[in-house]
């Protein structure tokens, strides 16, 4: 019993019933298998199951919706990186089998079935996808250790800077929620030019954006009144040290995360139009990672109390950034701005 309840399913996809009985008296001695009679029922089960498939043998004539349109639905949803497809079949043409194999078929068997053929293929092609998974689990779970190290660390320095800097304690964690929500919405208008993990990049990598900080007098920083001139010179300063500390560390140190906080301390004070600081780049000349971390360090600046200023409420905020009394931005990301509007409204009503 024990046995039973741990080999894994093979799915069998045929309209002959007798296909499917002789696949199932090959194989069922060694996995559990499912039947489907057509594409549709395939896909049903594929849907109810999904890794819980360790195989599908696949005919591809087949009623309802064929055995290509099977593979088309299974890259559409993504299965194919994580179910293998052998294809079963009588036909044998070199067009016919190009295209199964340009859909992400791993292997072929050609009717009438060879046992050991059968049986050795399916193991092999089993075996392989688990050793993959496994592989892909492994380096998953590398990459989510060296993320949470990265992100404690980063949170511990920019928690440092904020405490110096007389700021509010979530400000971090509120230009790392402002940061993803700006990202995802700049994806939908832009064909998802970031992946899941460039976003993740950019969100940890602006909790340093004020470490320059570090270098200005705490007598500028918590200054109540207004800053002089000379002392706002001084103020300005942050951006070009904070991205010197972290050159000096890319010095030493090749990560993709580095480069993203270089460039996020360095100019997420430029602004659209040149007249930002330290090196008044215009336009696209601004990654777009420190437009993004910009424009959500003015909402939370302007949406939180501070010892020079109290917190506006957030219309009163998004009419400042809109009308440009805070500087000027890229208009499509005031266009995400105002299209993430209501959930900032939210999150700064519930206190985040």
């Amino acid at each position: 019993m024990k046995y039973m309840e741990t080999r894994q399913t093979i799915l069998v996809v045929d309209d002959t019933q007798f296909n499917r009985e002789l696949l199932s008296e090959i194989l069922g001695d060694r996995y559990r298998i499912l039947e489907a009679a057509n594409g549709a029922e395939a896909l049903t089960l594929l849907e109810e199951r999904g890794k819980g498939i360790a195989l599908v043998l696949l005919d591809i004539v087949l009623p309802e919706l064929d055995g290509f349109g099977v593979l088309e639905e299974m890259n559409k949803r993504g299965w194919i990186e994580s179910i293998p497809v052998i294809m079963i079949s009588s036909e044998s043409g070199e067009d016919f089998v190009d295209r199964a194999y340009s859909y992400g078929v791993i292997d072929f068997i050609g009717r009438p079935f060879d046992t050991s053929i059968v049986r050795r293929r399916a193991a092999n092609t089993i075996m392989l996808y688990a050793r993959q998974h496994r592989l892909e689990e492994m380096v998953s779970e590398e990459i989510e250790k060296r993320e949470r190290s990265n992100q404690l660390m980063i949170s511990l320095l920019g928690q440092i800077v904020e405490f110096r800097n007389g700021e509010s304690g979530p400000h971090i964690e509120h230009i790392r929620h402002i940061t993803k929500l700006l990202l995802r919405q700049w994806n939908l208008r832009h064909d998802n030019a970031f992946t899941e993990e460039d976003i993740s990049r950019i969100s940890v990598a602006s909790a340093v954006h004020d470490i320059g900080k570090m270098t200005t007098p705490e007598e500028i920083l918590n200054k109540p009144g207004r800053l002089t001139e000379e002392e706002y010179r001084i103020m300005k300063d942050h951006a070009a040290a904070g991205g010197d500390m972290i050159k000096k560390l890319m010095e030493r140190y090749q990560d993709p995360l580095l480069e993203t906080a270089y460039e996020i301390c360095r100019w997420h004070h430029e602004r659209f139009d040149g007249r930002g600081y330290p090196d008044g780049l215009k336009g696209d000349e601004i990654p777009v990672c420190a437009q993004v971390v910009s424009i959500a360090d003015v909402y939370d600046a302007l949406t939180s109390e501070r010892c020079y200023k109290k917190a506006f409420d957030h219309q009163t905020a998004m009419e400042m950034i809109a009308e440009g009394k805070c500087g000027v931005f890229n208009e499509v990301l005031l266009d995400c701005l105002r299209e993430i509007g209501e959930e900032l409204k939210r999150m700064l009503e519930s206190g985040y």
